[in-house]
């Protein structure tokens, strides 16, 4: 886990100075090692302090500041023959092996297909930058898991995990990298193309007891990829169907499980989770925060999240409070239960949109939901999660999981327009799963809702006369003052 910053200068100058400058506005997401390097030359070093004494001179330079989520993370760059690359993220399963031996062993001779090979072939969660000689190529997991943006003036083009650091070069116009896309960039600018994607399969016939069996295997097999190479995790747990099977599968993995509940004073959901910990015989962690919590934390999360939406506020802020327990007590990875609404139908609204366009449009609805799930969703919760140098990782967003959910007929997931609980395969997989009723058939309620940081965000805006929009706005264009600021 780390941050990436890449540059092309267009005219030729030396641009690793500006890469280091990258990094430095970087650090949050890494301070364990940084690194910098030209096609053929790297330099890494316990501080940028020591990385600025560098006689590297380059147009094309990549870097990386390092955060060590397990004992296989190593400093980057790294060389290969005759190019350099920076990778952010995993391969699942995950292992020393799968990250950076892996991918430098299918990269070869500056060659976009086989970096499309990669990004067709191996499942995770991951982003990456490859320096050659008159060119960088780039990619990101087809799901658009792991955070990186991309943007270009008359005189640049950069690459960054976070807008901020190519804001700070004076590139205003920054775009998320499309997920499933390798990107070459030069001289003259950016070249994309798709090299993989999430594929809509056709729809199968099955049973909801024969789905809801071999969808517990899909999902236990994802749930031990994504912890095999930790010993101990945190689970962000609201006592509800999601995480509730995440946490009973971590569980079965054989990983020390800490569930981790937030929330504000008085929420009446943290009392259920609790009650739900202890059905599922799994030690929590619970902490309670005040109006006053909220109002330091919604600025810390506008500047990591980069966007004054206020629903993204409102997940953002426990996502950061959880993220920052995880952290206390020596949790370096956070699993969560994100992706399950999109993949089973979780949502009310999908009840409306069945009612009003029918079965066949739903199901093009929830697809859809699935791949732009990495700007309503990812691009939100990885950056809360990686100021605190945690790693999150999703057992739902998995290839095969995603494959079958998205096969299965939708009366296995939502039976009706009446149908308030929804999700009804991933409930049956709770009660193979021996997960009492009152968590598995409970109510979906949404978490800016359960632990009342969005009455909390409307009721501080209120106190400036300010709708709860506006007084986002105002407190972003505070944050970044050269912006115009937009919802």
């Amino acid at each position: 886990m780390g941050a990436i910053a890449a540059i092309v200068d267009k005219s030729g100058g030396n641009v690793v100075p500006t890469t280091i400058a990258m990094l430095k506005g970087l650090t949050h997401r890494g301070t364990d090692a940084h690194g910098v390097s030209t096609h053929t030359h790297v330099k890494i070093a316990g501080s940028l302090e020591e990385l600025e004494d560098t006689n590297l001179n380059s147009n094309i330079t990549i870097g990386y500041n390092l955060s060590c989520s397990t004992s296989g993370d190593v400093p980057q760059p790294v060389l290969g023959n005759d190019y350099a690359l920076v990778f952010d993220g995993r391969f699942f399963p995950s292992s020393e092996k799968t990250r950076l031996a892996e991918f430098a062993s299918r990269f070869k001779e500056g060659s976009e297909e086989n970096v499309g090979r990669v990004l067709k072939e191996l499942d995770g969660a991951y982003a990456f930058a490859v320096s050659c000689s008159d060119k960088i190529i780039a990619g990101r997991d087809a799901y658009g898991l792991i955070p990186l943006y991309y943007g270009e003036d008359e005189n640049t083009c950069g690459l960054a995990s976070e807008r901020k650091a190519l804001w700070a070069l004076g590139i205003r116009n920054v775009r998320s990298f499309p997920p499933g896309n390798v990107a070459v960039i030069n001289k003259r600018g950016f070249t994309f193309e798709k090299a993989a994607r999430i594929i809509q399969p056709r729809i199968r016939s099955i049973s909801l007891e024969v789905a809801a069996k071999h969808l517990r295997k899909l999902l236990l097999e994802s749930t031990i990829d994504r912890v095999r190479d930790v010993k101990k995790v945190a689970l962000a747990f609201s006592g509800g169907l999601d995480s509730a099977v995440v946490a009973v599968l971590a569980k079965m993995s054989g990983v020390d499980v800490h569930l981790i509940s937030v929330g504000l004073e008085n929420q009446q959901e943290l009392q259920h989770a609790e009650s739900a910990s202890r059905a599922i015989e799994l030690p929590i962690h619970i902490q309670t925060y005040n109006i006053n919590d909220v109002k330091e934390a919604v600025s810390k999360a506008l500047w990591l999240i980069e966007e004054p939406n206020l629903m993204k506020v409102g997940i953002a802020i426990p996502f950061f409070w959880t993220a920052e327990i995880a952290q206390k007590i020596g949790c370096s990875v956070l699993l969560a239960g994100q992706g399950s609404d999109e993949l089973f139908g979780g949502y009310r609204r999908y009840l409306a949109a069945l009612d009003l366009k029918g079965a066949e449009a739903l199901q093009k609805i929830l697809y859809q939901d699935i791949i732009s799930s990495y700007g309503t969703n990812f691009q939100r919760d990885y950056p809360v999660c990686a100021f605190h140098k945690v790693e999150l990782r999703l057992p739902f967003i998995d290839r095969e999981v995603m494959s079958f959910a998205l096969s299965l007929p939708l009366e296995l997931k939502i039976a009706s327009t009446k149908d308030s609980l929804r999700k009804r395969v991933l409930r049956k997989v709770a009660e193979n799963l021996e997960i009492p009723n009152s968590i598995s058939y409970r109510t979906k309620k949404a978490i800016q809702y359960a632990t009342g940081t969005d009455k909390a965000l409307r009721k501080l805006a209120k106190s400036e006369g300010l709708t709860a929009s506006g007084h986002l706005t105002k407190l972003f264009s505070k944050i970044y003052p050269d912006l115009e600021a937009s919802p």
